[in-house]
Order: structure tokens, then C-alpha cells, then sequence
């Protein structure tokens, strides 16, 4: 079973692409109903190849499990030109979630078509197993409203690093 979503986000895909690896940005995107909280060290930025195990909770009181985040990063081009894909394919360890056989989510970024300084967000969540039409409806909810959290957050993900020249003539 998949979930998809597709829409333009204000932000440049650099900025997108940085906030898909910043573990502060995802866990921003969940919030403030869901808190992701690290089991050990959480990395400052994902990277290919990571294995992140983190916990889940509701405003970081109710657990409702833990999760392996498995990060795979991969590079492509479309009509529009360059696509950058970061694949979660970790699994549900604990929880209601860990009933399912597959979990595979895939978020891709490239810019928009004619606004390269907007970014067009593409993601597909693929679940499986016997549980998977009964969670289903509540992940597709879920996912609407991540959607909502990411075009509300992604102004924020921009930034202008400050060049040595401004840091001097700073007072």
C-alpha cells in the first residue's frame, strides 16, 4: 500500500535537502503532537549508510515506539533535471507500527518547473504486510498533515551563511 504526496514547497532544493538530513528538521515535522527523541547519540546530519534507532512519543509523555531510521541517499534527473532522493527504509521496532512487514519512504527534491528557487517535494511512503489496510487510513492522515508541517516549515529551512567579509564588518 502507498501514500503519496506532491507539491511545491518555498524553499530552494538545497535548503530541502539539508532539512531532509537535519534530525532537528524532521523531528520538527512531527511536532508538536509527535516528540523523536534519539536511543543514543543522534547524528547532527543523516548520511548514507546511518541506522538511527530513535523513540516516538506523544508530546514526549505517551511512547508509541521506536524506530529504526535507515538512511540511503541517491542522485537521478527527470524532465526538470537534477533529483535528489533520501530513502528511509529502517523499520518499526516497537509499537503499532511494528505489525508491518514493509516500510519504505522515499522523499525526492529537485526545483520546481520554471522556479529553480522553489523546490518540488515528492514522497512516497510504502507499507506492508497483514496490518497494513488497518493502518493505513491513520498513516494517510498523518501524512497529510506532515504535508502541511513541511510547506509551513520550509521558508525556515533557507539560510544565507554569513561571508567572512560581513562577520568583520559586523560591530
Amino acid at each position: 500500500m502507498r501514500i503519496l504526496l506532491k507539491f511545491v514547497i518555498d524553499c530552494d532544493p538545497d535548503a530541502a535537502w539539508r532539512a531532509l538530513h537535519s534530525p532537528r528538521a524532521v523531528a520538527e515535522l512531527y511536532g508538536p503532537l509527535l516528540e523523536v527523541d534519539a536511543l543514543g547519540t543522534m547524528p547532527t546530519s543523516f548520511a548514507s549508510g546511518d541506522d538511527v534507532p530513535v523513540q516516538m512519543s506523544v508530546a514526549g509523555v505517551v511512547p508509541v515506539g521506536r524506530q529504526l531510521i535507515s538512511v540511503a541517499d541517491r542522485e537521478t534527473t527527470d524532465d526538470n533535471g537534477r533529483v535528489r532522493v533520501f530513502r528511509d527504509w529502517g523499520v518499526p521496532l516497537t509499537g503499532p507500527l511494528s505489525v508491518l512487514d514493509v516500510w519504505d519512504h522515499q522523499m525526492a527534491v529537485s526545483a520546481a518547473p520554471g522556479d529553480p528557487t522553489r523546490t518540488l517535494w515528492r514522497e512516497r511512503l510504502t507499507i506492508g504486510g497483514a496490518a497494513a489496510p488497518a493502518l493505513w487510513p491513520a498513516l494517510w492522515a498523518t501524512w497529510q498533515w506532515r504535508a502541511g508541517r513541511i510547506r509551513a516549515l520550509a521558508p525556515t529551512w533557507a539560510y544565507d551563511p554569513e561571508s567572512p567579509a560581513d562577520a568583520d564588518a559586523a560591530p
